[in-house]
């Protein structure tokens, strides 16, 4: 028997077959029918997050398509859309932040000041009520941080220590309106 790769996870179609597909293959063949709806890229995310909690949360190697379909649905559903005046399309109000900027902006190696300075971020941001909160570039971030060329395990350590850090900072911080939160 092959060895499924770290980012493939199997699905059992209706028909009894199964079919090993990686998180990008998934989110192309949906794209077909939500273009109208979403955006390209959120639908990509979507399916990855999706993706991610079945393969790594649940620990699952196998997933029937109806499952997955399901589970995607519910995650779109969740995003509260509005409908863009006059155009027709549902509208995602997302809030971004750049987590290299901040570290660059803490100097080199200064977490003490990044953490400080990344809470700053997310009270900035939630005070502009977003409906998703996007903090991009961990993987760039944690390497200046850390002072790293290449990815090591105290850049492990350190990505997972952002965020923790930023999820205690929002729930201590969550006011009354629900978000999304995406670190990536």
């Amino acid at each position: 028997m092959i060895a499924l790769g770290s980012d493939f996870l199997v699905f059992r179609l209706a028909t009894g077959e199964s079919l090993p597909l990686s998180a990008e293959m998934v989110s192309a063949d949906l794209m077909t029918g939500t273009q109208q709806l979403f955006d390209p890229e959120f639908v990509d995310h979507a399916a990855s997050a999706v993706f991610y909690y079945f393969k790594e949360e649940l620990g699952r190697q196998t997933v029937t398509i109806g499952e997955f379909a399901q589970t995607l649905e519910k995650v779109l559903r969740g995003f509260k859309l509005e409908s863009a005046q006059g155009t027709g399309k549902c509208r995602l109000h997302v809030h971004e932040s750049n987590l290299g900027e901040l570290a660059t902006e803490s100097g080199d190696g200064c977490e003490l000041f990044f953490f400080s300075r990344l809470r700053d971020e997310l009270r900035q941001q939630m005070r502009q009520a977003p409906r998703v909160l996007r903090f991009r570039g961990l993987r760039c971030c944690v390497k200046r941080l850390a002072g790293a060329q290449r990815w090591s395990p105290r850049c492990q350590c350190l990505r997972d220590r952002i965020v923790e850090y930023l999820r205690e900072c929002l729930s201590a911080e969550r006011g009354q309106t629900e978000f999304a939160l995406v670190v990536e």
